[in-house]
């Protein structure tokens, strides 16, 4: 390098094809340790971007400087008439020698001192030097060891590309790991271009690779890959189910995608477009083309990675051989699982007899009984009809020992609408068999159908209290039963409903859930503790629509609580008041006349808590305020019966005036004693009528 040019750094990792999966993760190691690794050996660079494609990971940075800058430190040592083994010491730790040292007078003596003097390093040496770092202690997820050598990676490498690029022209960054001399050469398409050329920069690179069909950016791949797939699919009047999961493991799987659309055999089109689906996407990563007008998959496209003189056919032949033989297999389940539907399904929920949902709690079909029970129980709470609901829990989990969910376990569910249909059941029951399983997390939908609400509540009260009972209970990240979800989907059915189901009650669906894990064996405090971790996840779901938790903790301490669609309703409006100047400057005049009180309280060993008389009343301010709280308190009583909370919240805010006033003209602790008891019992009705709408003790601030 000459000068002190900024050079551009290009490091391509060229090795046999990377699982799709992971590519991104690789791409963004790569960048991270490098440039990390890059600034703390002094270098600095104006831009990094990273790639993947199957076949190499590569890293462009641009504007690296040339080299690290020079270092000067200065270390005090020891006194100048330290013992010699001190002064040894010094001298090893600096890395100096005895003539080097300088000594200096202070005020407290004279002291010896060692200027260190670090040059700074050229930028290939650093480079090469942290890629090799890199390159051996890689964290793939897996890797495997090749050859004679001692390097992993995820598949063998073939090749190392590493050039620094300025206006003089590129330089190879001199490196060699087990035999593999990094160079400034690459391939291009396996099959297409395999041959090797050089490259000078990372432009070059990039034209020299899309040339030899080499898409080098995932991204640009993917947006390839839907934009033909859709053109294909809209040139045949239909179109492409959207799944950015597939899309994005497809384009990690080619390096010069070409879509191509095949035919599904005409008689696999009455399969529920479901099973097509999951099938081509589990099997052969094949995206489903439907028919808008009926829904059917009728059509799929696969993505090839290359080119071909018949323009495909070939592939797309084999491609629909090898479907044939999938999609006769998942044929043959839905037949077999047709029949068994028809017939009732018995057979499938005897089977569930004989499945451990988990060794303390019993069979699945144990745990289906229960949820029945509570189902029913729950019914009218949700507005459904007990039977259905009932009806509906006793099949929901019969698809389990179905064999179309035993080769797609992603498909429970859905199939056991589908197969509840075939058996002839109402459709809410059929509904209730694919809904009862949601809301699986914070984006899935709410079921809406009073019957599937019944059940999926059911179901997650079972679980909770199923695994409270037992006392297996989530630790830190740990989670293995998803109990966290299944909490967080009983607050989303309730609040979605606005169910109003007083959770704890003595007869509640907790109590009943509990009774049902055979009674009486849970831990002293269960319910409780359950009911506290339902309050959690409500505090994390309601943190995320914008509401405090000490706002929640105010609601939190009030009777009702395990209501958690009236909680939040209380909640919402306690946090809309705080928002509002009233609400605020109301607070603080919660806060100092609790303030006055408790210390007052402390002092004399006495609770002030009712007698204040307006006769007593000397101020103007207080007389005011004795007439403000006699006016507002039928409003704040009704308000709260009514659980019109908005409406307490501005009776409340109606006492901020009066209550400011007071503060301003009134010495509550008088010298008076008359005066001042009937003063504190004042700031105690104040106290009182605020922690009858909320425990605004428990607000920050």
């Amino acid at each position: 390098m000459t000068g002190e040019a900024m050079p551009d750094l290009l490091i391509e990792l060229f090795s046999e094809e990377i699982p799709a999966r992971m590519q991104a993760r690789a791409a963004q190691d790569l960048k991270t340790l490098m440039t990390d690794g890059l600034v703390e050996a002094g270098l600095t660079y104006a831009h990094a971007a990273a790639f993947a494609t199957p076949r190499r990971l590569v890293l462009a940075l641009e504007g690296l400087s040339a080299r690290s800058p020079d270092l000067k430190e200065e270390r005090r040592g020891p006194r100048a008439d330290a013992p010699e083994k001190a002064i040894e010491g010094f001298l090893r730790g600096a890395g100096v020698a005895r003539d080097d040292l300088e000594l200096r007078e202070e005020k407290k003596g004279s002291f010896y001192f060692a200027v260190i003097e670090k040059p700074g390093r050229a930028a290939p040496e650093i480079v090469a030097e942290l890629l090799e770092r890199t390159i051996r202690n890689f964290p793939w997820p897996k890797s495997m060891r090749w050859g004679a050598g001692s390097l992993r990676w995820v598949r063998p490498l073939h090749s190392i590309l590493c050039i620094l690029t300025d206006d003089e022209g590129a330089e190879v960054v001199p490196l060699e790991i087990d035999g593999i001399t990094a160079g400034n050469v690459t391939r291009g398409h396996r099959f297409m271009a395999p041959d090797a050329f050089s490259v000078s920069s990372f432009e070059d690179y990039a034209a020299k690779l899309k040339r030899a069909h080499v898409v080098l950016d995932p991204e640009e791949r993917a947006e390839a890959i839907r934009h033909d797939a859709e053109h294909l699919a809209f040139a045949a009047g239909l179109e492409v189910v959207a799944d950015e999961g597939l899309l994005r493991e497809v384009a990690g799987l080619v390096e010069w995608p070409v879509p191509l659309m095949g035919e599904i055999g005409a008689q696999f089109l009455d399969l529920p477009p479901e099973v097509l689906q999951t099938s081509m996407k589990e099997h052969q990563k094949f995206f489903s083309v439907r028919n808008p007008s009926t829904g059917r998959i009728e059509r799929f496209v696969t993505v090839a990675n290359r080119e071909t003189a018949d323009d495909g056919a070939t592939v797309l032949a084999g491609n629909q051989k090898v479907l044939t033989a999938r999609l006769s297999d998942a044929k043959f389940f839905w037949e077999n699982d047709l029949r068994v539907a028809r017939d009732g399904m018995k057979p499938w929920l005897q089977q569930l007899e004989n499945v451990t949902f988990h060794a303390k709690l019993g069979s699945q079909a144990e745990r289906i009984e229960r949820i029945a029970t509570l189902a029913r129980e729950l019914a009218p709470a949700v507005g459904a009809d007990a039977d259905l609901a009932e009806q509906a829990a006793r099949v929901a989990k019969a698809d389990l020992s179905s064999e179309m969910v035993g080769e797609f376990p992603e498909l429970q569910g859905l199939m056991g609408r589908y197969y509840s249909e075939a058996a002839g059941l109402p459709e809410e029951v059929a509904l209730a068999c694919e809904e009862h399983y949601s809301p699986l997390g914070p984006s899935d939908a709410v079921p809406e159908a009073p019957v599937s609400r019944a059940v999926a509540l059911a179901d997650k009260i079972d679980t909770l209290a199923g695994f409270w009972a037992i006392d297996e209970k989530p630790t830190g990240s740990k989670d293995p039963y998803a109990l966290r979800r299944a909490a967080l989907g009983v607050i989303r059915l309730v609040l979605a409903g606005g169910l109003r189901l007083p959770l704890a009650a003595a007869d509640g669906p907790l109590a009943r859930a509990f009774a049902g894990h055979a009674a009486g064996t849970a831990p002293e405090g269960a319910s409780a503790d359950l009911l506290s971790f339902l309050h959690d996840r409500l505090k994390v779901h309601l943190r995320e629509e914008g509401i405090r938790h000490d706002v929640i903790d105010a609601c939190l301490a009030m009777e009702g609580a395990d209501d958690l669609a009236l909680l939040v309703r209380r909640a919402q409006a306690l946090s809309d008041f705080l928002k509002t100047e009233d609400g605020e400057n109301l607070l603080q005049g919660f806060k100092r006349a609790n303030n006055i009180l408790t210390q007052a309280e402390e002092k004399d060993g006495v609770e002030y808590s009712f007698g204040a008389d307006a006769k007593f009343a000397e101020d103007p301010a207080e007389k005011a305020l004795f007439a403000a709280l006699d006016a507002e308190r039928p409003a704040i009583d009704a308000a709260m019966k009514a659980e019109d909370f908005a409406a307490a919240m501005s009776a409340l805010a109606r006492l901020r005036a009066p209550i400011d006033a007071f503060f301003e003209a009134v010495q509550v602790n008088a010298d008076n004693a008359v005066l001042r008891r009937n003063r504190l019992n004042l700031l105690s009705r104040i106290r009182t009528l605020c922690l009858d709408v909320a425990d605004l003790r428990r607000i920050e601030g």
